[in-house]
């Protein structure tokens, strides 16, 4: 058990830092900038109270990226990142005021390691490689999220002026994110537009937008579904809001292209990983028929759903742990045998 601990307490410029000692007690406080030599002044402060690359001071901070973070980690050392919320309810323990204290913060965050580190977990000592894999897949799944989201304002918007286009791609498999559907929204965002369309430029617009096969069929049905009778606010009414699509969908072709791009980046990385091939040997989230059996087994002793998800997951988990343990690739047979 380490006799001394950090808490640091970040923002954005700056970041307050508080150790004390097994008893709780102050021993230092300190601010330092966010850059290099708040870094450099952070570890000084750490080593003049018994840091060694033996004996590393762990750290308390309640985030897991940024710079400081990164820099902290190269050293080898402890780091913890503590959830705001746990860090809030920690502070009603020391201070009888909800008035927010940047050294108080950084103290709390420290006697959150002191009293209960069993409670929390480190960082991963993850390679730069996994580290980056991580990144990545965050990075790809809030594009995914701002794609949805663009995509709900344009559909959103679609409804007041245009719902006939709605049914152009309700049998796309991507949906609105479809690229036939964003090639002629953007050719025709409105209703007169989109109906005065000939055949032979709806033709066009499908190979512009990568459509190879059946491409006559469909050209009939988007004729004739742009060409539906609907009700259509007034000329210039239409033509506004048309001028509004455009500009959803220049945002939302932004962040189809991000997710797109960030997918393969993440796929690349990922590839590279010497657990990849393990890893991927696991079934994915389809219909799994040896997980799907153990669950089943489960229910049949009148398990409880949540009971009979949680003691799948667990046993995937340790079925990961043991292949990468081992090195060897999952084995739906040994894992899930069947029962006679």
């Amino acid at each position: 058990m380490p006799g001394v601990f950090c808490g640091i307490d970040w923002a954005s410029d700056h970041h307050d830092v508080a150790l004390i000692d097994q008893d709780g007690a102050l021993l230092a406080k300190l601010r330092i900038d966010d850059n290099a030599a708040g870094l450099a002044h952070l570890l000084d402060l750490l080593a003049d109270h018994g840091d060694t690359p033996q004996s590393p001071i762990p750290v308390a901070i309640e985030t897991s990226h940024g710079l400081l973070v990164s820099c902290l980690r190269a050293t080898g050392r402890p780091i913890y990142a503590i959830n705001p919320l746990t860090a809030a309810r920690y502070r009603d323990r020391y201070a009888l005021t909800r008035k927010k204290s940047d050294h108080l913060d950084a103290k709390v965050l420290a006697n959150i390691l002191r009293t209960d580190p069993a409670e929390h977990r480190p960082l991963p000592a993850d390679s730069e490689l996994a580290q980056a894999i991580a990144i990545l897949a965050r990075a790809q799944q809030d594009a995914v999220w701002d794609r949805t989201q663009a995509g709900n304002k344009l559909r959103s918007h679609l409804r007041e002026y245009f719902p006939g286009f709605l049914t152009v791609f309700v049998h796309f498999r991507e949906g609105i994110t479809s690229p036939v559907t964003r090639t002629l929204l953007a050719a025709a965002p409105t209703p007169t537009e989109a109906a005065r369309l000939s055949r032979t430029q709806l033709r066009a617009l499908l190979i512009k937008a990568g459509r190879q096969r059946e491409i006559a069929p469909e050209v009939e049905r988007l004729h004739q579904l742009l060409r539906e009778p609907q009700m259509q606010q007034p000329p210039l009414v239409e033509q506004a809001m048309g001028a509004k699509t455009q500009a959803l969908l220049r945002q939302f072709n932004a962040a189809c292209t991000s997710a797109d791009e960030l997918e393969t980046a993440t796929v690349t990385a990922f590839e590279t990983h010497p657990d990849a091939e393990i890893i991927t040997s696991f079934p994915g989230l389809g219909a799994l028929t040896g997980a799907r059996a153990h669950y089943d087994r489960r229910r049949a002793t009148e398990e409880r759903h949540t009971a009979a998800q949680r003691n799948l997951f667990n046993r995937m988990l340790g079925c990961l742990h043991h292949c990468l343990t081992t090195r060897i690739p999952y084995n739906e047979e040994i894992a899930f045998p069947t029962v006679a």
